[in-house]
């Protein structure tokens, strides 16, 4: 007997995308015209969930204005308490799909995107799938920035698990099933200073959950005025230090720790001779001590760490 359009329908895998946003109202309607116009290939469907972090609902007005006419359904929340961790626990919340896939206001997925990462995921049996960010740099981004690779992030084989510097929701589709047993999936601790989705996915792994890599599930990243300055990126690798630091002291890895010492006191040496190769060397350079500085302040409960942030 044949099935019924709505009977096929009824079998469809459901995906919820969901983009938590914070007063970035251009990047978010660029993200949400590359979302809502993924070609399915007829193999799911999907809605979208934006969840605006900023009080004011600033982002309520670009939602509304997506919303006539468009074919995928898309949702809108708030979340009043400025933290990443609660926002993306409200977009969960608010999914209704047996697929949760997550990406950033400021990146702009590839038309087949969300079908290259239901492919990966059904092909290999995994509970989430994690693909490449790759920096989309606009007019008058300096050169030396494009040069440094500081916006370049690790690309793998589709199909490989993914490793610790991978652990991010940006570009990430996960099995709801994942999400089933908690309301505070993400670590509201680490709301304002970063590294929830990174606890997040750690303890997933040790889990025994099998994350995989999806190669051609691509999107872009814009990189806007504000990550154009060396600061940007010195401060974000002192933070990102200061929470690996944190977690070194918490595991007692001492060999962690010496380890660390040992790769600062080398990029520090680096240091003066870099500047004679250019600014892009120079300032990669000094990233690495930054980062390293981080983390071996925090592993100590340097008490001023924040002032030096």
């Amino acid at each position: 007997m044949m099935m019924s359009n709505k009977q096929q329908n009824l079998k469809l895998d459901h995906i919820s995308v969901c983009i938590c946003t914070y007063k970035r109202p251009e990047l978010l309607s660029r993200a949400l015209f590359g979302v809502t116009s993924q070609s399915t290939k007829s193999a799911f469907s999907y809605e979208v969930i934006v969840v605006d972090n900023d009080c004011h609902r600033s982002a309520e007005e670009i939602v509304r204005l997506f919303q006539p006419g468009k074919a995928v359904k898309i949702i809108y929340d708030c979340e009043p308490a400025q933290n990443i961790a609660l926002t993306r626990n409200k977009a969960i919340l608010n999914a209704t799909g047996n697929f949760i896939a997550f990406i950033d206001d400021d990146e702009i997925p590839a038309e087949d995107w969300l079908y290259k990462m239901y492919q990966c995921i059904k092909d290999y049996n995994a509970d989430a799938v994690l693909g490449p960010v790759l920096p989309y740099f606009p007019n008058g981004a300096p050169s030396w920035l494009k040069k440094s690779g500081l916006c370049d992030r690790p690309r793998n084989v589709t199909g490989s698990p993914i490793t610790r510097r991978d652990m991010r929701t940006g570009n990430i589709l996960f099995q709801r099933y994942i999400f089933a047993k908690d309301d505070m999936w993400f670590n509201p601790s680490r709301g304002l200073t970063g590294g929830e989705d990174a606890e997040f996915i750690s303890g997933q792994l040790k889990k025994g959950r099998k994350f995989v890599w999806c190669e051609e599930a691509v999107v872009y990243e814009t990189v806007s005025e504000e990550r154009w300055l060396a600061s940007f990126y010195l401060k974000r690798n002192f933070r990102i230090g200061t929470s690996n630091g944190q977690s070194i002291r918490r595991s007692r890895s001492y060999g962690e720790a010496l380890k660390t010492l040992l790769i600062f006191n080398c990029y520090a040496a680096l240091l003066p001779f870099s500047m004679l190769t250019g600014k892009h060397i120079w300032i990669k350079i000094l990233t690495k001590v930054y980062f390293n500085a981080g983390c071996i302040l925090s592993f100590l409960k340097f008490k001023n760490v924040k002032q030096i942030e």
